[in-house]
């Protein structure tokens, strides 16, 4: 079985994993539907922390980042079905069923849908192109399970109008929190500046003002401070922390690290092991 496959390409997902993987980061772009058939799935932002099992669905808001752990239980093999709900489409399925579309949504980014018969069914009725993804579904018949979800969500919880309709771009929110809460993620700057509601231009400018410093040092310097705090206060091993402080590999961290605190982080590391014991 491939991981993940792509039923409908760009909107229906289906993902297959027999052991757990955990990904370090995904910016979610788009609204997007999980439900879980089986195993384990958990997701942390930067204020979250959500986890699901067997027949529970979760409506994920766009426009964000988070750490995603997928884990097998019970021997079986890990199933998610993931429908991908992109503007354009809701833009669509809002003018065809002419929806009222509100401003802007405050509400919680991540929601628990509570199971119910509908969406069991809707979930059972994708399952045979799931299951057959070498029969290549149009694309027509994709949409049309992508509008049923979004009709069954909002006869499930009519309150998801506002969730699934706000077409506003994102508030420019405040960058120094937003960078201090964030700065381990490892996605591109330009991904951060739309994440705060900026044009890239703006949101070099606007840091530049902040911190005093070009967002790709800051991040650098920022990233490599808090493994020097790891390693020296929490006795953490420099292999075990680079992934979640957005490095790329441990060459590439130690390398950093030496050319910035004139040792490698396994010398620090050594050197603190000796000094405690």
């Amino acid at each position: 079985m491939i991981n993940p496959t792509e039923v409908v390409p760009g909107v229906l997902f289906y993902s297959y994993y027999a052991a757990m993987r955990k990904e370090k980061v995904a910016f979610l772009e788009h609204n997007i539907l999980v439900m879980q058939i089986s195993g384990r799935f958990t997701m942390e932002t930067a204020s979250e922390r959500f986890s699901m099992e067997q027949g529970e669905l979760l409506l994920i808001h766009r426009n964000q980042l988070g750490e995603l752990t997928k884990t097998p239980l019970n021997g079986e093999d890990y199933q998610t079905i993931v429908i991908c709900l992109k503007e354009d489409l809701l833009r669509q399925i809002a003018l065809e069923e002419q929806i009222e579309i509100g401003g802007k949504y405050t509400g919680p980014l991540n929601i628990l849908i509570p199971g119910n018969d509908f969406l069991r069914a809707f979930f059972q009725s994708v399952m045979p192109y799931v299951r057959h993804p070498d029969e290549k579904v149009t694309n027509a018949v994709g949409l049309l399970k992508v509008k049923e979800a979004v009709q069954l969500l909002l006869h499930t919880m009519p309150e998801l109008k506002d969730f699934l309709f706000d077409f506003s771009a994102p508030y420019k929110m405040d960058l120094e929190k937003f960078m201090l809460s964030n700065f381990h993620f490892n996605i591109p700057v330009e991904k951060f500046a739309r994440l705060t509601g900026r044009s890239l231009a703006a949101f070099k400018r606007d840091f530049q003002k902040i911190f005093d410093k070009a967002p790709r040092q800051w991040l650098q310097d920022k990233r490599l401070l808090e493994a020097c705090h790891l390693i020296e206060k929490k006795h953490r091993k420099p292999s075990a922390i680079y992934l979640d402080l957005g490095f790329e590999s441990l060459s590439h961290f130690s390398h950093s690290f030496k050319r910035k605190f004139g040792l490698t982080p396994t010398e620090l590391f050594e050197r603190e092991k000796h000094i405690h014991h």
